[in-house]
């Protein structure tokens, strides 16, 4: 992978400038490996350890659980890394360069779903980097009760908004600083609690069914990578525009699948040796995984959750922002940002200390907006695999240049991709959601009780009606808007 190089510098405590608008040449910097820290924080969280319980949940073996999650969490990052080409290419952050495939104005249904998806996502990290503060304290006797949640809201609440305020050259610097910290102390943990597991009875489970193995697939692509392809090219933006294509791809995959790989190997193994903490990991993750620690080593477990979830909430935030201006909010980025901050402090707030029960719901109201943003996904893979030149910078912004103002096919695809995937999927985390998976029965799939039932399949059929038609029905309109004469210098500027 060839590296470009660039003369800018960050500048981590200055409040960047840039919006959604294109990143000037002069302001374009780094290499394709420096993606490697952004990606690797947002993921190194030990909570990635309770995917082994989750994907075990499934009633799968350890190696098809393991082959599964491998194969969901390299695929999924690999459409990260698709997708933060574009950002290359086009020096605008992702929901800005999805105009160019929705139209302008069209693009506005797949933006308010990634700003509804990046703000959930943001508030459940908040949430979770709290209670588990208080977790560790209780177990420590330090207390636990609702002054340590206060103390804890508090502190990664002003975290998450300075990194999302400030902006891109301090979310790099942050970036780096977890990688390093969470890196070296998950090593710790694994090397204190290594001796909890037991391969015979690992070994021992039984293989299950196909209708499992896909459930399970989906389930990590789900988890990992689609839940971040709606921000990925915000990080490759600054890029200059001789940066490797492949660089970019190869750096983004890697350095978001190599922590969740490596979590998931141990925690297959450690959940698979022992039943009742493979239950409590599925309930408590924090919880259980501190119940296996010596008590000198409860505060820097502590440091590491919380900074690993800081890691993803402060990319969410950022991408979160971003797709605000993109609605056409005309505020500066960093007030977009603590607009955001503001709705998911109140939400932590609320499900902190009032609604306990509410993140179950809360969370299945995420997880229903993984079915279309797999439609849109689908749409911008199609759609950068049709494009053969930079996009035309200015018409990202003008509804009556090359990209239009609303285009019907994407539009409609993603609406009806949606209708059908939700007709596939079931969904137990919240109970409102009940009315989901009606085309299992007539589509002879058993139903919502049957095989197929938590297989999920609305989410890869989602993914492959918005890939499959855009491939099919937008070739011409692509190959029209690269042949249209670039904007004249007066309407560039305008």
């Amino acid at each position: 992978m060839t590296d470009a190089t660039s003369t800018a510098e960050l500048r981590p405590l200055q409040i960047e400038a840039n919006g959604i608008n294109v990143i000037a040449e002069n302001e374009r910097k780094g290499h394709p490996r420096d993606l490697f820290w952004p990606w690797f924080a947002a993921n190194i969280s030990v909570l990635g350890l309770s995917y082994g319980a989750f994907v075990l949940g499934f009633g799968i073996s350890f190696w098809q659980a393991l082959i599964v999650g491998v194969v969901g969490i390299v695929l999924s990052f690999l459409a990260c890394g698709f997708i933060a080409v574009a950002g290359k290419r086009g020096s605008a952050p992702t929901m800005v360069l999805s105009r160019a495939a929705f139209g302008v104005n069209g693009n506005k249904l797949p933006t308010v779903i990634s700003w509804l998806l990046t703000v959930g996502w943001e508030t459940v990290l908040v949430i979770l980097a709290t209670l588990a503060t208080a977790t560790v304290f209780h177990r420590l006797g330090w207390g636990g009760g609702d002054g340590t949640k206060v103390v804890a809201l508090i502190i990664v609440v002003a975290l998450t908004i300075f990194g999302g305020v400030m902006g891109f050259d301090l979310i790099m610097r942050m970036q780096t600083w977890i990688t390093i910290v969470t890196g070296v102390f998950t090593v710790v943990f694994i090397a204190l609690v290594a001796d909890k597991i037991h391969w015979h009875t690992v070994s021992g489970i039984h293989g299950g069914s196909a209708e499992a193995l896909i459930g399970a697939l989906v389930f990590m692509m789900t988890g990992f990578g689609l839940g971040w392809v709606n921000c990925a090219a915000d990080y490759s933006r600054y890029l200059p525009r001789r940066s490797s294509g492949a660089g970019v791809i190869g750096w983004t995959t890697f350095a978001s699948s190599v922590a969740p790989i490596f979590l998931l190997v141990f925690g297959l193994l450690l959940a698979g040796s022992s039943s009742s903490l493979s239950s409590a990991i599925g309930a408590d993750p924090i919880g259980a995984l501190a119940t296996l620690l010596p008590t000198w080593f409860l505060v820097p477990f502590a440091i590491v959750a919380v900074l690993g979830l800081i890691g993803g909430s402060v990319l969410d935030i950022y991408s979160s922002g971003l797709a605000l201006l993109t609605l056409g909010v005309r505020v500066p980025r960093y007030a977009a940002a603590l607009i955001d901050g503001t709705v998911m402090t109140l939400g932590t707030i609320y499900v902190v200390f009032v609604a306990h029960n509410f993140i179950g719901q809360f969370e299945g109201f995420l997880i229903t907006l993984g079915v279309p943003i797999a439609a849109w996904c689908g749409v911008m893979l199609a759609d950068i695999a049709l494009r053969r030149r930079d996009y035309a910078e200015p018409d990202l912004f003008n509804p009556s240049g090359r990209y239009g103002d609303i285009r019907w096919i994407p539009v409609l695809t993603v609406i009806v991709a949606t209708g059908i995937g939700w007709g596939l999927v079931t969904n137990s985390s919240a109970s409102w959601l009940t009315w989901q998976g009606y085309l299992l029965s007539p589509f002879g799939l058993g139903g919502k009780t049957g095989a197929w039932a938590f297989a999920n399949l609305g989410v890869l059929v989602a993914l492959a009606i918005g890939f499959v038609v855009t491939l099919a029905f937008s070739r011409a309109a692509v190959r029209a808007e690269e042949a249209a004469p670039l904007p004249t210098p007066a309407r560039a500027g305008a």
